[in-house]
């Protein structure tokens, strides 16, 4: 049985889509972007936004009833793959042991036209 998971800590949905869906002890979120979610304003520059992207999943992990230690795989969606290493420096401050597995893909455009956007796999 599979159940939603939302939370006014993260970026709403802007689409036909959940934040998250747990199935069998196991949270898929959504793709999560850096948009404050009590201004909707989107920080400017890689480090901030990839701050804001990754802090935006740890709440809706919370929310959830998990954490980043409990992530199993992310993906990481970058608009430019030059900013690669700034990602990763705010990335390790999230993930700082056993860090899950991770893909990162370079993309053309992002909702928002933000610079990052976040997904993850996790257990409970």
């Amino acid at each position: 049985m599979k159940k939603i998971i939302s939370t006014d800590k993260a970026p709403q949905a802007i689409g036909p889509y959940s934040q998250a869906i747990e199935v069998n002890g196991i949270v898929y979120t959504s793709g999560v972007i850096p948009v404050v979610p009590s201004t909707g304003v989107i920080p400017e520059g890689i480090e901030a936004q990839a701050d804001q992207a990754i802090g935006n999943l740890c709440e809706l992990l919370k929310a959830s009833g998990t954490d980043a230690e409990k992530v199993i795989k992310t993906t990481v969606f970058i608009k430019n793959m030059d900013d690669f290493s700034k990602v990763n420096e705010i990335y390790s401050k999230y993930f700082t042991k056993d860090c899950p597995a991770r893909s990162c893909v370079e993309v053309a455009r992002l909702p928002k036209d933000v610079l990052i956007e976040i997904e993850a796999i996790a257990e409970k």
